[in-house]
């Protein structure tokens, strides 16, 4: 019978040499609430709103696939623009909330608004004790409106 060739211990020697070669090394990753991390510019952190772009055309609430968009608003009577002119009907925006404790993130919203009223912002701390503080109202989605990088200038052809 042929004996083995195995090493006794092997396997604790090594587990220990790989113990103390890491115990050594600075660790990969950073210490979260003491260093922040700097995300890329074009980071998808919140989801931003341009009320003056916002038509209430409905379309981000119509598609999210979670349902986590709440729009209202209301027709008002514009002058006319010319002497002898007809008055139109403008649409004014009263509520518009996104509630973060369902939404998945996708973006979907942001691709189909034809106004361009919708933007990612790179800011990710905005997590709540109480899931209620979740859903951000148009106010606040216009607070994170200065936090919007520019967007790449276009390539000339």
């Amino acid at each position: 019978m042929a004996r083995s060739s195995r090493i006794p211990l092997k396997g604790l020697a090594t587990g220990l040499k790989l113990t103390m070669k890491t115990l050594f090394t600075r660790p990969v990753t950073i210490n979260y609430p003491l260093e922040k991390e700097t995300p890329v510019p074009r980071a998808r952190g919140v989801i931003s709103l341009d009320t003056e772009a916002c038509t209430v055309c409905m379309l981000c609430a119509r598609e999210c696939p979670d349902w986590c968009i709440y729009i209202e608003g209301h027709k008002e009577e514009q002058p006319p623009s010319k002497p002898g002119g007809r008055a139109r009907s403008r649409a004014t925006l009263d509520r518009f909330d996104i509630d973060y404790a369902l939404c998945m993130y996708c973006g979907i919203c942001v691709e189909v608004c034809p106004f361009d009223a919708l933007f990612w912002s790179p800011e990710y701390e905005y997590s709540e004790y109480e899931i209620s503080g979740m859903l951000h109202d148009k106010d606040r989605l216009t607070e994170w409106l200065l936090t919007v990088p520019e967007p790449p200038a276009l390539e000339k052809s």
